[in-house]
C-alpha cells in the first residue's frame, strides 16, 4: 500500500529504549514510514546501552535504525541527542556524519522563536547521586513491562481492554508526581531565565504541552513522551507545536510490515547489520 507522508517540519522522538523488552519498535516504525520530517530530533534514551547485554534484538528494532540512516540519505537533519539511557555516546558529542550530529543538545530557532531541547536527565536527583539505583530500577521496569504483557494476554483473553502497570504504579505514588511536575518546573525556570519560547524534554517518559509561568516570565513546557507505554512524539508544523499519540491513528496502525521484521537478530547478525548501516552511512 502506497503511504502519502505527512510532511511536518520537525519531528521529536525520546525514551525508544531499543533493546528492551518494553519498545514498541513496529509502531515506531509505522509511524516513521507515515511522516516526512525536514528535521529530525532523537532526544535520548533511544538506544538501552544500559540493558544492552541481554541477547535481546528484535529485527524490527533494526528495521528502525535503518529507516533513520535512510532519511539521513535523503538529507534530512537528524540530530542524536545523549540521554541517560545512551550516556556512553556523550563522548562522541561533536560528531557528525552526513546529515547527523552527535549533541548533549540543541538549539532551534523556528519561525523567529527559540527552542531549547534536551533529554532531562540532568534534573534527576537520581541519575546525580545513586546512579546504580537508577540502572537496578530499570533492570526492575523491563521486568514490569514482562509481567505486564502476561496480564494482558490473560485480560484480553477475558475480553478487557489492555491495562499499564507502570502507569498505574506512577500515578498512584505522590512522591512520583512531585518529581514529574518539580521537573517541569525546573526545565521551564532555566528556560525562561535563558529567554527561550519553548523547552522541550524527554526522560519522564510524559507527553505534555502546556504554558509555565514565574515571577520572571512564561514559557511552553513541552515532552515527547515515549515509545514505551505512550506510543508518542512531538511534530511541529504550519507553525504548531503537537503531541502525537500513535493509538489515534489509524493510517499507521494499518500498516503491515514485512515478515522479516518478527525475525531476532543473533550477536553476529546485529553486528553485521550495523557494520553495513555505518559503511551506507559513509557513503551518502
Amino acid at each position: 500500500m502506497k503511504i502519502k507522508k505527512r510532511e511536518i517540519e520537525v519531528a521529536v522522538i525520546s525514551d525508544i529504549h531499543l533493546g528492551t523488552y518494553g519498545c514498541h519498535a513496529t509502531e515506531l516504525l509505522k509511524y516513521l514510514k507515515t511522516i516526512k520530517p525536514k528535521t529530525l530530533i532523537l532526544n535520548g534514551d533511544i538506544i538501552d546501552i544500559w540493558q544492552f547485554s541481554k541477547r535481546y534484538w528484535p529485527a524490527s528494532h533494526m528495521q528502525v535504525i535503518k529507516h533513520i540512516t535512510g532519511l539521513m540519505t535523503k538529507d534530512v537533519k537528524v540530530y542524536y541527542v545523549t540521554g541517560n539511557h545512551d550516556e556512553m555516546l556523550r563522548r562522541f558529542v561533536g560528531f557528525k556524519m552526513g546529515s547527523l550530529k552527535i549533541v548533549n543538545k540543541v538549539s532551534l530557532k523556528i519561525d523567529g522563536k527559540k527552542a531549547w531541547i534536551f533529554h532531562g536527565d540532568v534534573f534527576d536527583v537520581t541519575m546525580k547521586h545513586a546512579k546504580w539505583l537508577a540502572k537496578l530500577g530499570a533492570v526492575g521496569y523491563d521486568t514490569l513491562i514482562l509481567i505486564n504483557r502476561a496480564v494482558n494476554f490473560i485480560s484480553k483473553k477475558m475480553g478487557r481492554g489492555k491495562i499499564s502497570l507502570s502507569k498505574k504504579i506512577k500515578n498512584s505514588v505522590k512522591g512520583a508526581v512531585k518529581f514529574l511536575n518539580d521537573f517541569e518546573q525546573t526545565a521551564a525556570d532555566i528556560g525562561i531565565s535563558n529567554g527561550y519560547d519553548f523547552v522541550v524534554c524527554g526522560h519522564i517518559h510524559q507527553p505534555e504541552i502546556r504554558e509555565i509561568k514565574n515571577e520572571h516570565g512564561a514559557i511552553i513546557y513541552m515532552n515527547s513522551g515515549d515509545w514505551i507505554e505512550n506510543l508518542s512524539s512531538l511534530e511541529y508544523n504550519n507553525g504548531k507545536w503537537s503531541v502525537y499519540k500513535y493509538h489515534e491513528d489509524l493510517l499507521a496502525q494499518s500498516i503491515e510490515l514485512s515478515k522479516k521484521n518478527k525475525v531476532n537478530l543473533n550477536k553476529v547478525q546485529l553486528f553485521e547489520n550495523l557494520v553495513e548501516e555505518f559503511n551506507l552511512m559513509k557513503r551518502a
